[in-house]
């Protein structure tokens, strides 16, 4: 008992840890404390995050294998609670200008990322949907934290409605693994389907709890909550919800594929390169048509959760490991282009429209190249680090005989890079607009995230930083 408890020490401290701060709030003047609460939530994350990625050791497993501890979770834990400390930090300013910081945010942050942090060890169906649970529940509410605002409530209980149907979805498919394996645990799963002989029932089982977890990527087509939960949630969280939570459902896509039924990776590898090509397909063309630079990074999320897809389908360890770096550099440019977003501002209010960005390079070109850096990351052009997250992942498929899906993600590159690039256009070609130009920011954290972001996408080009090779040991660690 002793060693389970070791093991999974570090979801037992942010839990607790959320618990004090909730108790400590509320019988202390409540919002008084959301500020100082938010910074030490940011710094727990950070503090846990240097403790799990400073004491890997050998995979060790809890609670009869329902909870593992490998260098692949250790990773996705180490980037889902980075990734969420600094969405929280760079999201103070614009939740304390419109007197949204409540201390029930950070709370909620980190009791989702509990849930992520099970998702990601997850050896068993019923650890699999406690930890699924515990991060959506927290996610429905803070969708819907701006009360005041119709369309904040309308993306909450969307995202409740199609979350509860995906739960559903996932809960059937579970129960008809269980009925045909005879167990919930992964490695009783993989026994019982075998080597490319699993039962038709079990089949259906896997295709159903393939279908709940493509919800939590928004994969296609279980796309359709996304781009208007990314528009009405407040900016903050929808910087949350295209970082941490995306890694979390990712790595777990992976694990419960690779874990519970990598000896069929034959019959999931078409149903995900089919995913994947349509992610990547609506993504880049459902985007063309975007105004609101909220939902035109909700169907550019669609897309690169269909790249990163490639290397989940190619089934094999250089996939993985192509994945996990691009969820990487994902995150990290995504948290970048939302830094520049929550400081797009006019007359203290905020902007969202892309015409706002008219000639902005003349306003303050240190930001607009920053800016530009990113979106051509983003879309892929060479020699930004986002390229090389892409030429990864088609090495993957490649190797894995996936050429049709490495070409049309190619032809989805080249279509998608439209709307990166019309945003450049804008920043250094747009018309001459009077009255229009927005507001300087004066908020130093978003200038850094801003910055480093941009920055990190081209030194990333000379030295990932041991990302590649930690990347690797995680890998190597689920496909063995």
């Amino acid at each position: 008992m002793q060693a389970d408890l070791n093991t999974i020490l570090p979801e037992i401290l942010i839990a607790l840890y959320a618990m004090l701060a909730l108790v400590a709030a509320v019988y202390t003047g409540k919002d008084k404390l959301a500020a100082p609460i938010t910074y030490l939530t940011a710094a727990v994350f950070l503090g846990m995050s240097a403790y799990i990625g400073l004491n890997g050791s050998d995979a060790t497993a809890a609670f009869g294998g329902m909870f593992q501890d490998d260098a692949f979770a250790r990773f996705a834990k180490v980037m889902i609670l980075v990734s969420a400390a600094a969405v929280l930090v760079m999201g103070m300013g614009y939740l304390e200008s419109r007197n949204m910081m409540k201390f029930e945010y950070p709370i909620l942050v980190a009791l989702s990322v509990v849930g992520m942090m099970f998702m990601v060890s997850a050896g068993d169906l019923m650890a699999l949907y406690m930890g699924l649970e515990l991060q959506s529940l927290a996610l429905y509410v803070i969708a819907a934290m701006r009360r005041d605002s119709v369309r904040s409530t309308e993306a909450g209980l969307k995202y409740f409605v199609l979350g509860a149907l995906s739960s559903g979805l996932l809960l059937y498919g579970a129960s008809l693994v269980y009925g045909y394996a005879g167990t919930t645990l992964f490695s009783g799963i993989i026994a019982a389907a075998g080597e490319g002989l699993a039962p038709i029932g079990l089949l259906f089982g896997l295709v159903f709890v393939m279908a709940g977890l493509a919800f939590k990527v928004s994969a296609v087509p279980f796309h359709m909550w996304t781009p208007d939960v990314y528009e009405g949630s407040p900016t903050p969280v929808t910087a949350f919800f295209a970082t941490a939570p995306k890694v979390a459902a990712m790595a777990l896509f992976a694990r419960v594929l690779h874990d519970a039924f990598g000896g069929v990776s034959a019959d999931w590898s078409q149903v995900l390169a089919l995913l994947s090509m349509l992610s990547m397909f609506l993504g880049a063309i459902a985007a063309i048509g975007q105004t609101n630079i909220k939902r035109l990074m909700a169907y550019s999320s669609i897309a690169h959760m269909g790249y990163a897809l490639i290397g989940v389908a190619a089934g094999t360890a250089l996939g993985v490991e192509a994945m996990l770096t691009y969820m990487a550099i994902y995150v990290t440019m995504n948290i970048g282009t939302f830094a520049f977003i929550l400081s797009m501002e006019r007359d203290g209010l905020p902007v969202t429209d892309i015409s706002a960005l008219n000639l902005y390079s003349k306003a303050e070109p240190g930001k607009a190249l920053a800016l530009l850096v990113l979106l051509f990351s983003l879309a892929g052009v060479p020699p930004m680090l986002g390229f090389f997250a892409k030429l990864g992942v088609w090495r993957a498929g490649v190797d894995a005989g996936l050429y049709w899906l490495v070409v049309a993600s190619a032809v989805a590159s080249a279509i998608g890079a439209f709307y990166y690039l019309r945003i450049v256009y804008y920043m250094y070609f747009g018309e001459e607009d009077a009255g229009s130009t927005l507001d300087k920011s004066r908020s130093p954290v978003l200038w850094i995230m801003l910055m480093g972001s941009a920055a990190l996408m081209l030194i990333g080009v000379i030295s990932l930083f041991g990302i590649d090779s930690a990347a690797a040991q995680a890998a190597a660690a689920l496909v063995n």
